[in-house]
């Protein structure tokens, strides 16, 4: 008997080896899937941070962003990066906080925060966007990128009339 329980404890030490091994081996991809692609957070960090450039490099040089919230569309990389220098330029504090992404295949989908405050708006605002990214340049570089959000919403929150207009930046 005491032959057979050494051999027991040994089965029994191995099964809870491999369990464990398994269940580090699935939290460690669960947790990989969790994290945002990196082009998402080299994204958010480029809308957040004051380097219009850092928004246009991230683009395939063929690449477009459309605003759907103003209905504008950019094409290529100089063109990006004035979209987000005029953005900083008639937005305070302009950001976008990611809640959420998904990604299938080489597009992935981006639920967001836009927020900011308007020059010369009363207060700020804080919407929901949706942010449709189409990878390029072997899914390191942006090809697409669409934006909705609604105009209505942030002028509200702003408290600026609904056919407010911005002012000309110099």
């Amino acid at each position: 008997m005491s032959f057979r329980q050494p051999r027991a404890a040994s089965v029994l030490i191995a099964a809870t080896a491999l369990c464990a091994t398994t269940a580090t081996t699935a939290r460690a991809a669960q947790d990989a899937e969790q994290r945002p692609p990196r082009i998402v957070s080299h994204w958010a960090h480029a809308w957040n941070g004051a380097d219009p450039q850092a928004l246009g490099d991230l683009f395939t040089t063929g690449g477009t962003y459309t605003d759907e919230g103003v209905g504008v569309v950019f094409h290529g990389r100089r063109e990006i990066a004035g979209w987000k220098a005029r953005a900083d330029a008639l937005i305070d504090n302009v950001h976008v906080t990611v809640r959420t992404v998904r990604r299938h295949g080489h597009r992935i989908t981006v639920e967001a925060i836009y927020a900011g405050r308007l020059k010369g708006a009363p207060k700020s605002f804080a919407v929901p966007m949706t942010t449709v990214l189409d990878l390029g340049g072997h899914h390191c570089l942006i090809a697409s990128d669409e934006d909705r959000y609604s105009l209505a919403t942030v002028l509200a929150q702003s408290g600026l009339p609904a056919d407010w207009t911005p002012p000309p930046v110099a």
